[in-house]
């Protein structure tokens, strides 16, 4: 077989596995295992080896498992019933207030976590009844839990961005600066898109009655603040804070957070042996799934490679009859098709180690393309057939919320999401502004 062929196929065994439904990990691993056997010879055996040792031992990736602690401590606190209550009465008499208050809870719960499944499935269980109690527009109740939940893909402390940020050889601290920004237009466009549209249109999210707010007094509201929006604001800067600093690398970080989270649940009364088990259990299956994703990508890439299929692809790309422009539009659909399909870790494995030097030969920012292709991936959670959010919420939600509501619910926040990656490339420093001021 030629080489082209030979890439060709690897990559056509790659889609097809993964469209029929197999483990990525597995699909991954097990294509490598196959063509680094049949074309580079036992040896392959060897560099496999090397590159478990490389990944377990990187001293950065430490902190997925110390986040994710983070995040599932937080998450068994109660902190998100906690936010939701606090905010919901402060925004309730406005029109679409409830979901205006899962828009800002989401957010709030993104930059505490990192992860997308704890915040959807908290708002689920939170806000949809209540939402669904004072006659909301399913479709936009569903919706705004949905694309808020996705920011803890984005907003920091991303394990997407964790996961990202070696694989393309930039600073985590860097890229982790440079998403606070972007993850704030969205959520802001999110809140933008509510408000207006329930002003217009008061049926789809009508404000709560007054008696409904009248027990809560200015002295409850005060204490419902400063025990819910004040103790994850400080858990916020202490991570990400000593970051943007310089006083503590990504990983010191989230061993902090990992440490103050616990705190938290302490102070909530929800720290016992029950719960911890729970937390330690479901920080390793999430952990370990991370990295058996990062070990299988790194076969499939080492061969790829190896046979010539990085120099094939970028060589490719470059050639399209296209300005320099319209290679990066190309490369951030293929990132946004990908999606549809394929799960964020699995896409990150693919398409960063080739997109990546095509981006630097274009001369275009590294920090800026990163969060471009990061935000398209952000995307993913909402677009079917393969929406981790939209699988999240189904599973929680009501029997009267069916899938189609949701996918209804969806489509308005995928068009602002474009709208964000339109804001994000006419104007590179609300991406780059941050990140530029970490070296001063």
């Amino acid at each position: 077989m030629t080489p082209e062929a030979i890439i060709y196929s690897m990559l056509l065994s790659l889609i097809v596995l993964i469209i029929l439904g197999y483990p990525v990990a597995f699909v991954l691993g097990g294509i490598a295992a196959i063509f680094g056997l049949l074309f580079i010879g036992p040896q392959v055996v060897n560099i496999f080896m090397l590159r478990i040792f490389g990944i377990t031992s990187d001293y950065l990736l430490i902190a997925i498992p110390l986040f994710v602690f983070m995040g599932v401590a937080i998450e068994k606190s109660g902190l998100a019933s906690r936010l939701y209550d606090a905010i919901y009465v402060l925004t309730g008499r406005l029109r679409g207030g409830l979901a205006l208050a899962a828009v800002i809870t989401c957010t709030i719960f993104a930059a505490a976590t990192g992860v997308v499944g704890a915040a959807v499935v908290s708002m689920g269980l939170l806000a949809l009844p209540s939402m669904l109690r004072y006659k909301y527009n399913k479709s936009l109740a569903t919706g705004s839990i949905c694309a808020g939940g996705t920011l803890g893909i984005l907003i920091p402390p991303s394990v997407l961005i964790l996961v990202y940020a070696p694989l393309a050889g930039i600073s985590a601290g860097e890229l982790l600066m440079a998403a606070f920004i972007p993850g704030f237009v969205l959520s802001i466009l999110y809140i933008l898109y509510i408000a207006i549209r329930c002003y217009f249109q008061p049926e789809l999210g009508p404000a709560m009655p007054a008696e409904a707010l009248a027990q809560f007094t200015w002295q409850k509201k005060l204490n419902m603040f400063l025990t819910s929006v004040v103790p994850v604001s400080v858990l916020i800067l202490a991570v990400l804070g000593s970051i943007f600093f310089g006083l503590a690398a990504p990983t010191e970080a989230a061993g902090i957070g990992a440490f103050a989270s616990l705190l938290l649940a302490a102070a909530y009364g929800q720290l016992n042996l029950k719960n911890l088990k729970e937390i330690a259990e479901r920080s390793v299956v999430i952990s370990c799934m991370v990295y058996l994703v990062m070990i299988g990508a790194s076969f499939f890439t080492t061969v790829f490679i190896h046979l010539g299929g990085g120099t094939m692809i970028t060589n490719l790309v470059l050639g399209l009859p296209f300005p320099d422009w319209g290679i990066v539009l190309s490369m951030f659909l293929i990132v946004f098709v990908m999606g549809a399909f394929i799960d964020w870790i699995g896409i990150l494995m693919i398409v960063v180690p080739l997109f990546s030097p095509i981006a630097a030969a274009l001369g275009l920012n590294p920090i800026w393309f990163a969060m471009m292709v990061i935000v398209i991936m952000q995307t993913s959670f909402l677009t079917p057939p393969f929406a981790y959010s939209i699988f999240y919420l189904k599973g929680i939600a009501p029997p009267e919320v069916q899938t189609a509501d949701i996918y209804r619910g969806v489509v308005p926040f995928i068009i602002l999401q474009f709208i964000g990656i339109g804001l994000l490339a006419i104007f590179p420093q609300l991406i780059l502004w941050l990140p530029s001021l970490m070296g001063r």
